[in-house]
């Protein structure tokens, strides 16, 4: 499993750095090892019989992330093309509803990714606090509903 795993990034950065001269080559590997070292791979069996489950839910995430990107390009330029830049920034509390450190990394990521929008922090507790450009939607405290608590 782990030789897997070295051989599988130390062809990720060869292909990102493109470069094989020995050198490099040395230094990928070493990056390698010390990654596979460092994260510790834990060996699992893989169920075939829930990779198209998998799949589709995967899919179903790209496509929300995908559509939550173009929505909130179109918004960041409404409010950039504006003059009066009518914007209501903030930072709210989402909580992340799962105790999987991937999973939670995983909607930072999406988050992060959708224009004027940046997870800040992450609690212990899983709740994401995340920066808004636009918080005009949400309503004002204390009417908020306690899954998602604006923060001022």
């Amino acid at each position: 499993m782990q030789v897997w795993m070295i051989l599988g990034l130390w062809a990720v950065y060869l292909a990102l750095t493109a470069n094989l001269e020995v050198s490099n080559l040395v230094v990928g590997l070493l990056i390698a090892l010390g990654l596979t070292f460092l994260l510790h791979p834990d060996p699992r069996q893989v169920d075939l019989r829930r990779m198209p489950g998998a799949a589709w839910a995967a899919l179903k995430f790209a496509a929300v992330v995908a559509r939550d990107v173009i929505a909130g390009g179109l918004q960041v330029a409404r409010i950039t093309l504006d003059p009066r830049l009518p914007i209501k920034p903030a930072i709210i509390a989402i909580p992340s509803g799962t105790q999987s450190e991937l999973a939670m990394a995983l909607v930072a990521d999406a988050i992060t990714l959708s224009p004027g929008e940046l997870v800040v922090e992450i609690s212990r507790d899983g709740v994401m606090y995340t920066h808004t450009l636009d918080a005009s939607d949400l309503p004002d405290p204390p009417h908020v509903d306690l899954a998602l608590e604006v923060v001022r």
